[in-house]
């Protein structure tokens, strides 16, 4: 099983950007789709972004669309999550997480979560 750790929060003003990062380590990164979720306080877990094993085939969830970017370089075992044009209400701990296929949504289908990293913006 692949275990993650994500890097790159921070506290920004609303506009910025920021890249998240999600190491990984162990064999099977490479084959696995994976997925970012962000989680703000007081609020369940939500789908962000996710990619397949190739980095060929990816999915937003509408709110972040146009403005942030999933990637992933198998060579470094490390996924990224470039955010552009934050808003406020970007304001979560956003978490990384793997599964066999790719799924865009249900945190419920992904495992190996990090243990996530915060995401401020002020307005």
């Amino acid at each position: 099983q692949v275990q993650l750790v994500e890097s790159g929060g921070g506290l920004l003003q609303a506009g910025g950007s920021l890249r998240l990062s999600c190491a990984a380590s162990g064999r099977t990164f490479s084959s696995a789709a994976m997925g970012w979720f962000r989680q703000a306080q007081g609020k369940g877990r939500e789908f962000v972004a996710a990619i397949n094993w190739s980095g060929e085939s990816t999915c937003y969830a509408d709110s972040v669309k146009g403005r942030f970017t999933i990637s992933r370089d198998n060579a470094k075992n490390t996924m990224y999550l470039q955010m552009n044009n934050l808003k406020p209400e970007d304001t979560a701990v956003y978490y990384c997480a793997a599964r066999n296929a790719l799924y865009c949504g249900n945190s419920l289908l992904y495992n190996g979560w990090g243990q996530g990293t915060q995401v401020t913006v002020s307005s």
